[in-house]
């Protein structure tokens, strides 16, 4: 009550012009119902996020034990694939990990903004649905192009390292 007195003192329009807009309840929830999706949507991204998450950093960690094991005298370390392979190879994976995250969360960031415009867009006579639309797309495409870098991190990972030189 205290906001609703502050606007009525400054200013009788902007207070009932304030109570048109939000009052309408069916406008609210057709708004509500509106953001459902995207934040089915933003769920998902968030748990395929996590999984990318671990991957990485699954990654980081494997590359920090490497380059220890690759300082100390290790007989068993020094048998295996040649250090710079399985670097190189994890820091490629590393690599295209870091590039699906990014794209993924930019792809949340998007979906919020959607939501956010979803919902005010019922308290404002601007029309905003082709910002809604465009957004949209952006944000399946940031998604599709964060879940085509974490394929290919995927299928690197199944490949394992390859050693291009003869032995």
């Amino acid at each position: 009550m205290i906001v609703i007195d502050l606007l009525a003192a400054g200013g009788g329009n902007i207070a009932t012009e304030l109570f048109e807009r939000t009052s309408s309840t069916p406008r609210v929830r057709e708004a509500l119902e509106l953001s459902l999706a995207p934040a089915f949507l933003l769920v998902g991204i968030g748990s395929m996020m996590n999984v990318m998450m671990q991957r990485l950093v699954w990654l980081a960690n494997r590359i920090e034990r490497l380059c220890i094991n690759s300082t100390a005298e290790n007989p068993e370390f020094l048998s295996r694939l040649p250090f710079e392979v399985e670097l190189d190879w994890l820091t490629k994976r590393r690599r295209f990990a870091r590039t699906a995250i990014k794209f993924s969360t930019g792809a949340a960031v998007v979906i919020s903004i959607v939501i956010a415009l979803l919902f005010v867009s019922a308290f404002i006579e601007t029309k905003v649905g082709v910002l809604v639309a465009f957004m949209w797309v952006l944000s399946v495409g940031m998604l599709l192009t964060g879940l085509a870098y974490f394929l290919r991190e995927a299928l690197m990972a199944a490949a394992g390292p390859q050693d291009k030189e003869p032995k």
